[in-house]
C-alpha cells in the first residue's frame, strides 16, 4: 500500500519516517520528495507498506499527529495524473 505524507518538517529524514511507520508494520520503501536544484525537502513524501491492513492502521493513527513539531497529513496515495505538455508558442 502506498501512503502520502504531507506537511512534513523540512528536517524530517527518511529514517525517521521509517521508524514512525514501522511501528505499524513492514515498510517496503520511504521516499521524501526533494527539490531538483537544491536537494531540499519539498515537505512531503511517500511510504510503501507491505500490508494493506497495516497501512490503513498507520493512516488512521498518524493522520494529524505531530512529527518534529508539525501536524502531518497522512492518507492513501492517489495514482499520479498525467500532465499534458503545453503547446509550443509560435511567434
Amino acid at each position: 500500500m502506498k501512503i502520502y505524507v504531507g506537511n512534513l518538517s523540512y528536517g524530517v529524514t527518511e529514517e525517521e519516517l521509517q521508524e514512525q511507520f514501522g511501528a505499524f508494520g513492514a515498510v517496503v520503501n520511504v521516499n521524501i520528495i526533494k527539490d531538483r536544484e537544491t536537494g531540499n525537502s519539498k515537505g512531503f513524501g511517500f511510504i510503501e507498506m507491505e500490508n494493506q491492513a497495516d497501512g490503513e492502521k498507520a493512516i488512521k493513527e498518524l493522520d494529524g499527529s505531530s512529527i518534529k513539531g508539525r501536524d502531518v497529513k497522512v492518507n492513501e496515495a492517489r495514482p499520479r495524473e498525467e500532465r499534458s505538455r503545453p503547446k509550443p508558442r509560435r511567434w
